[in-house]
């Protein structure tokens, strides 16, 4: 799977380490930066990742900052992204199941790696569940 990964110096680390593993598994990472700890504006980052996601250029997209707040804000303006934060992987499961979300939002600051890893798995693996209600209310955040 192609991935657009975002981040601003808040989730720099924490992307670096998604990225590792995720390459290790054989997915392919397109990295939007940022490119160091140096402090930066998250809207610069999250939303050419956010931007591919919903293009098709990647299959999904991950942004990452402090506490993923401000990247869930920035990829949901969007048009063709459903963000969700998510800092564990119960809500991971249930936004890909239930409303088909394209983009995953997480805190550096709130997860650590190894929840952080859980919970991107679980986004990445879990498929939409293809429910009538829930086809019809993606479809209906996507006319709003």
């Amino acid at each position: 799977m192609k991935i657009a990964l975002g981040c601003d110096h808040g989730g720099y680390e924490l992307k670096q380490y998604i990225i590792q593993v995720l390459e290790k598994l054989g997915h392919t990472c397109e990295d939007f930066g940022c490119d160091s700890l140096d402090s930066c504006d998250y809207p610069d980052f999250a939303g050419p990742a956010a931007r591919a996601a919903a293009s098709g250029e990647c299959e999904r997209g991950i942004v990452i900052c402090t506490t993923g707040i401000g990247v869930s804000m920035t990829a949901n303006k969007v048009k063709g992204v459903r963000c969700a934060l998510c800092a564990d992987t119960l809500t991971a499961q249930m936004t890909r199941l239930h409303n088909d979300a394209n983009v995953l939002a997480l805190g550096g600051g709130i997860v650590g790696p190894n929840l952080g890893i859980s919970i991107v798995d679980t986004f990445l693996n879990t498929a939409f569940s293809e429910e009538e209600k829930h086809c019809r209310r993606v479809g209906l955040i996507e006319q709003q």
